[in-house]
């Protein structure tokens, strides 16, 4: 894939790249470079993508992205091996994932080859801001907005397509083995929505219920299902699994509402190696509180590719609160992510051709 390459008049010095990436937490700190993609519908689609400084994106205040939420994204990670190269984590699903994103919001599709082209380009010019801090990777952020300046009820005919990076640490402040949790009173997104898509608004909606969970100790919001008020459907950012003591394992069905992710796909096939057996299934709250009271359900997984794969430990809603287990980190869990990161990072062979090496 050509990408045209623009000069950066001032790249981040040595030493200031080196502070920054030494304890650079999750989402704050950000490398030099980004790669822009213009789409333009009077000139033929998708134009040769341009590898430039990261900079602001000039926008016409009439701009669609600004008054009708056309906005798509996703969200990857380039691992260090230890021969010193960079691998992506099933980059071609988050391709795929993105093209399902901009069908639900009337966007073009974006070429595989340009989105992981995008994403390689990045790397190579930026693959010095990895972090060296345990658990560290260099999160990638690709998003479409649309660009076309009108006041209209319709798909735009212009947009951008963008990658950032983002050198990153732990996403849990707490740096707890088992997050906690507050069961929202807010839903996230119903039946025939836009609960599938990764997209901005979907985020917005969970901000306040996000902020309360916040405000009273918690990692993290559970919403249920917004028809019924009883199905667990997925946290803020990250979709759930629960492990019982028969060797079980229940996770909720896509349905529509919740978003597919790539890590619960993948901890699917990795559980079913294991000899588990999984079941994508509706499992309700009060099923989760009765089940973790009786000592049936020994383990609930989180995942997300922010997270990887972490414990919850403890619920907490209008109706009390509840642990699973001792609280903390089960077997399961700490086995799986250990599994997961490491096929990530190239210390444990893939053997399902997950990874892609850059």
């Amino acid at each position: 894939m050509h990408v045209t390459r623009l000069p950066h008049p001032a790249p981040t010095p040595d030493a200031t790249r080196e502070s920054l990436i030494a304890d650079p937490g999750f989402g704050t700190v950000f490398t030099d470079h980004m790669v822009v993609v213009d789409y333009d519908e009077a000139l033929g689609g998708w134009q040769t993508p341009v590898l430039g400084p990261r900079q602001p994106i000039p926008l016409d205040p009439a701009a669609s992205v600004l008054h009708y939420a056309q906005e798509i994204f996703e969200g990857l990670k380039a691992y260090r091996h230890p021969d010193g190269a960079l691998g992506l984590f099933r980059p071609e699903a988050n391709a795929a994932r993105f093209n399902a994103s901009a069908e639900r919001l009337a966007m073009p599709a974006l070429p595989e080859e340009t989105f992981i082209g995008a994403i390689r380009a990045l790397l190579e010019v930026d693959g010095n801001w990895y972090p060296a801090v345990d658990g560290g990777s260099l999160y990638l952020r690709p998003f479409m907005i649309a660009t076309e300046a009108f006041l209209g009820v319709r798909p735009a005919k212009q947009y951008k397509f963008i990658v950032i990076a983002s050198p990153a640490g732990n996403y849990f402040k707490s740096g707890a083995k088992g997050v906690s949790i507050w069961i929202s009173e807010y839903s996230r997104a119903a039946p025939g929505g836009t609960g599938a898509a990764k997209c901005g608004g979907n985020y917005a909606a969970s901000l306040v219920p996000t902020g309360q969970a916040f405000a009273m100790g918690h990692d993290q919001v559970l919403f249920l299902d917004a028809t019924e008020r009883k199905w667990v459907e997925e946290l803020g950012g990250m979709n759930l699994f629960f492990v019982f003591a028969d060797g079980t394992v229940i996770t909720p069905p896509l349905t529509g509402t919740i978003l597919p992710g790539i890590t619960r796909n993948s901890l699917i096939t990795l559980l079913e190696e294991q000899g588990l057996t999984v079941s994508e299934a509706p499992y309700s709250i009060d099923q989760w509180r009765d089940d973790a009271a009786s000592g049936k359900l020994i383990e609930v997984m989180a995942c997300g590719t922010a997270a990887v794969v972490t414990a919850v430990g403890k619920v907490t809603g209008p109706e009390g609160a509840f642990s699973i287990g001792a609280g903390g980190i089960g077997q399961t869990t700490a086995a799986l992510r250990e599994t997961l990161v490491g096929i990530q990072t190239g210390r444990i062979a893939d053997t399902h051709g997950w990874v892609m090496r850059v």
